[in-house]
């Protein structure tokens, strides 16, 4: 019974979720999409000509919203035809993803060697310089939670250093990566992690996120050498 109660009161709650309606009104497959356009907005993340690679992608809102703003400074761009992104963009996951336009898609688990060889193949096939790094990495990946907190922050740990690992290998020198993590066990653990590789870090929650939950972005700027 109160099981059913609390699923009843979340779909309530989505249901008069004012983030919800505006996914729906502007095209967005989730609310997502505004959590970073508010980082965003903020920190000034997306620019012209940038290479974004979005990890753990599915269903796709991050993409869109990074395609859209890419469109938006492709419309500036008298080079740059009509509707077409200023920029490129590389998005990876184990599940499937509906086509998103001008959005390369990869289904598999970079971890494997042979999916990673592939993606980086998809970041690098167009780009001039043969050397040139990502510019920004985005990961709203999550683990699925069990409940215990131990186990949980192992999974969300791992999942960032994952994140982290792959940026350290392909992002340029003034390059930033967001992930998603929670507050909580294991927190502390993935900022030290996270200053260990960059000279910038700060946390972020924008309001698109629920203030109930415990979830939190971590941005890091700038790689240490």
């Amino acid at each position: 019974m109160a099981k059913n109660k609390f699923n009843k009161d979340w779909l309530q709650d989505h249901l008069n979720d004012p983030y919800v309606k505006m996914a729906q009104k502007d095209g967005y497959r989730a609310r997502a999409a505004y959590k970073l356009k508010e980082i965003d907005d903020q920190d000034h993340l997306i620019k012209a000509g940038m290479t974004i690679v979005d990890l753990g992608s599915a269903p796709g809102s991050w993409s869109q919203y990074a395609r859209n703003r890419l469109v938006e400074f492709g419309q500036k761009n008298a080079q740059i035809a009509s509707g077409k992104p200023d920029g490129k963009i590389v998005a990876i996951d184990l599940l499937p993803m509906e086509a998103i336009a001008d959005v390369t898609f990869l289904l598999g688990d970079f971890r494997e060697e042979s999916i990673l060889l592939e993606l980086e193949r998809a970041i690098f096939q167009d780009l001039r310089q043969e050397k040139q790094k990502v510019d920004l990495v985005l990961s709203d990946m999550a683990p699925n939670l069990s409940g215990v907190a131990m186990a949980d922050a192992a999974r969300m740990g791992n999942l960032a250093e994952l994140a982290l690992e792959f940026s350290q290998l392909h992002l340029k020198d003034d390059g930033a990566l967001l992930i998603k993590c929670f507050h909580g066990s294991g927190y502390s653990q993935i900022v030290e992690s996270f200053k260990k590789v960059f000279r910038v870090v700060a946390p972020r929650k924008p309001a698109a996120s629920r203030t109930r939950s415990a979830e939190t972005f971590l941005l890091g700027r700038f790689l240490k050498k």
